[in-house]
């Protein structure tokens, strides 16, 4: 409580891009876990910076008052102990080790405790190098296909990147799966990522708690075209994700298009695993 005040009170006549932590989020209330993670990434820094600068003075205060003065001959003693002292040097850091353990693990078991029967249900494929969407929406399935972004120099590349849409203010359930390779789920202003795996479903959830468009990208280098695995994120109204799912087509892309390596792929899988 002690470094949180401290933080605060430091922080008080600094930018917004400080008082975030240079995190890439512009809203704190981005989704309902932005909030948490920011403020355990800036009272974390800010807690490392007091403990870096208090053992740096010390490192400078043994350097000047023990150094070797003019006048001095042969070697400085070279066994010393204060058994009070060291077992204060042992259980202080042990203690800040464990406080800050205690408020991460406290984090991050928010973040990913799962939510029962979430409005919405996000089936991500990511493949090389695109996203398939599937949704589950009030009893509907809808898919989305993407296809590989070509990065040419050309403007208006971005609006032809795959499109994730969610409704503000719902409660979402990402099911991260991979058709092919190892990527990783990112969307930067939402302040999470998450690994997807061949073979294994990973999960997020989160509410999304402010309309906007967002960045998303693949965080693990998954070949030749990795740079080009991008997509948007659209936080809409409830009518306007609705009828956006009526423009998709019925049904998932589920695992029946993955190329699992090792087999013979269908032309199927050729197609939607590479993102042509």
């Amino acid at each position: 409580m002690a470094v949180a005040a401290a933080g605060a009170l430091l922080l008080t006549g600094c930018s917004e891009q400080v008082q975030r932590g240079w995190l890439p989020n512009e809203n704190r209330d981005t989704t309902n876990h932005t909030g948490m993670i920011q403020d355990l990434w800036v009272n974390s820094w800010i807690a490392a910076l007091l403990i870096g600068l208090l053992t740096w003075g010390l490192i400078i205060w043994c350097m000047v008052a023990y150094r070797r003065r003019k006048g001095d001959t042969g070697y400085p003693r070279q066994l010393s102990y204060n058994l009070p002292l060291e077992i204060f040097y042992t259980a202080v850091p042990l203690m800040l080790v464990l406080t800050l353990f205690g408020f991460s693990d406290d984090t991050e078991r928010s973040i990913a405790n799962p939510v029962e029967n979430s409005d919405l249900t996000v089936d991500v494929r990511g493949k090389q190098w695109s996203w398939d969407f599937n949704y589950t929406w009030e009893g509907q399935e809808k898919h989305f296909a993407g296809v590989q972004a070509q990065l040419d120099g050309t403007e208006g590349v971005e609006e032809t990147l795959p499109t994730l849409y969610l409704p503000v203010n719902r409660s979402v359930h990402f099911e991260l799966n991979s058709r092919d390779v190892i990527h990783s789920f990112w969307i930067p202003a939402f302040l999470q990522k998450l690994d997807m795996f061949p073979g294994r479903t990973n999960h997020i959830y989160l509410t999304p708690q402010v309309e906007g468009t967002f960045d998303g990208k693949c965080a693990e280098l998954c070949g030749e075209y990795h740079s080009e695995m991008l997509f948007n994120v659209k936080v809409v109204s409830e009518a306007e994700f609705e009828a956006h799912l009526a423009t998709l087509e019925d049904g998932h892309l589920g695992a029946e298009y993955d190329r699992i390596p090792g087999t013979v792929n269908s032309s199927a899988n050729t197609s939607h695993g590479e993102g042509e």
